[in-house]
């Protein structure tokens, strides 16, 4: 089978059109096209994401099928607990929004992906989800402590669909407090679920599962059209997992 190759005004194909399991690369949809903000919402609007290496074109994504964490079914282990009863009852530690973005993924490019040497987080795709942010449709969530950034997590954002790009940490569990402070921000402002692209054993051991493509993208069309929250993030928010007993596992 031939992958589309897109000039940067053509559309993206749909979704449903990328190879499966009997084609050389399951989940690969298109090469081409360009990172400007239009085309990347137009993407993630459509259940579409890019991911490349070094001397690659852009390459488009859809697998099926589709790796998510739905935010009723985050896994709060026993010592992730503790973790952030810690964190939320020191003073000198706190969860920012949007503080540092540019930081938060740079310091992304700099953390291959377990199993992989190099990064994804190139420089296009740098000023592709800097302008995303710009645009208001990228956001991170930052885990400070001492007034020190530790680590932390950027999303994209289209109404109330929400997709993770990537985490980093500079201290033990950092990056779990940034994504523990998502799930509690996502069930505060009713959130279902966060994309997590693709399946891996980490994101399974904190609750993510796979879901048919067909429905994550149904799940987008609807949450998509919804208004979006505003973001920040409130000490309060903590209290949507902390006093939740169904999130303790052992």
């Amino acid at each position: 089978m031939q992958l589309p190759w897109l000039e940067p005004n053509d559309p993206l194909p749909d979704a449903a059109m990328a190879w499966g399991d009997t084609d050389p690369v399951p989940g690969l949809l298109a090469a081409g096209g360009s990172l400007d903000v239009a085309n990347l919402l137009q993407a993630y609007a459509s259940g579409i994401f890019p991911w490349f290496s070094e001397g690659q074109p852009i390459l488009w994504w859809s697998p099926d099928p589709r790796m998510v964490l739905q935010v009723g079914k985050f896994r709060l282990h026993r010592s992730l607990r503790k973790t952030l009863a810690r964190f939320v009852a020191d003073n000198r530690c706190e969860i920012r929004i949007d503080h540092a973005f540019g930081t938060v993924i740079s310091h992304c490019s700099q953390s291959p992906r377990p199993g992989q040497t190099g990064t994804w987080i190139l420089p296009d795709m740098v000023r592709a989800y800097t302008a995303l942010h710009r645009a208001g449709h990228a956001h991170s969530v930052e885990t400070w402590m001492g007034g020190e950034l530790v680590g932390g997590l950027y999303c994209v954002a289209i109404g109330r669909a929400v997709f993770g790009e990537s985490m980093f940490a500079r201290r033990r569990d950092a990056s779990k407090i940034a994504l523990s402070a998502l799930v509690c921000f996502c069930l505060r402002h009713g959130i279902p679920m966060i994309d997590c692209q693709q399946n891996t054993a980490h994101l399974a051991s904190l609750g993510a599962h796979e879901m048919p493509r067909a429905d994550f993208v149904s799940h987008v069309a609807r949450a998509r059209e919804l208004p979006g929250p505003a973001w920040r993030f409130e000490p309060v928010y903590w209290d949507q997992l902390l006093s939740a007993r169904n999130f303790l596992t052992t």
